[in-house]
């Protein structure tokens, strides 16, 4: 489990050390059907969202902590499916963030906790999806990484797209 939890850390700390170190290329990246790339961000960020509540709802059902009986059979491949298009979703907005925005902690304090939200984030996502995929971890280790990475993807919610539609509104 120690190695486990390393592992997160080292990935959190080397997304840090590289959105810090980096200069920001301050240019748009992806974009799709949106105007520019932050609508584009805090749209994919919102479908992120929305999939892992699908995730923590499906997983609580997976292990009979919601519903009665068995879960359907069809479950468990949709819940994997749900957490992979996810994580893929947020690769892009990730990508910019650290690419084109860099790690500026004097910007505002929103912007420090969203930055380290987001080195959390893909650290917390190496120990959960480390955690599923071992049998010798104590049984509270995988719903605690669960939640943690929920915790900070919530957190990346509220300090940037809840902000954005509270600031500029709901624009494509």
């Amino acid at each position: 489990m120690i190695g486990l939890v390393l592992a997160g850390a080292l990935i959190a700390i080397a997304l840090g050390v590289y959105a810090r170190v980096h200069p920001p290329a301050r240019r748009e990246t992806v974009q799709l059907i949106f105007s520019a790339t932050l609508p584009f961000k805090v749209w994919t960020t919102t479908l992120v969202l929305a999939l892992a509540v699908f995730q923590v709802a499906s997983a609580m059902r997976l292990y009979n902590r919601i519903g009665a009986g068995d879960p359907p059979e069809w479950l468990g491949p949709i819940h994997r499916l749900s957490g992979t298009l996810a994580f893929i979703a947020s690769l892009p907005v990730a990508f910019h963030c650290l690419w084109s925005i860099g790690f500026t902690p004097a910007s505002s304090p929103r912007a420090l906790v969203h930055s380290a939200l987001g080195c959390l984030f893909y650290g917390a996502i190496v120990v959960k999806v480390g955690a599923v995929r071992s049998n010798r971890l104590p049984g509270w280790v995988l719903p605690v990484a669960g939640g943690t990475l929920f915790t900070a993807l919530a957190g990346l919610w509220v300090t940037s797209s809840l902000w954005f539609f509270a600031t500029v509104g709901f624009q494509l």
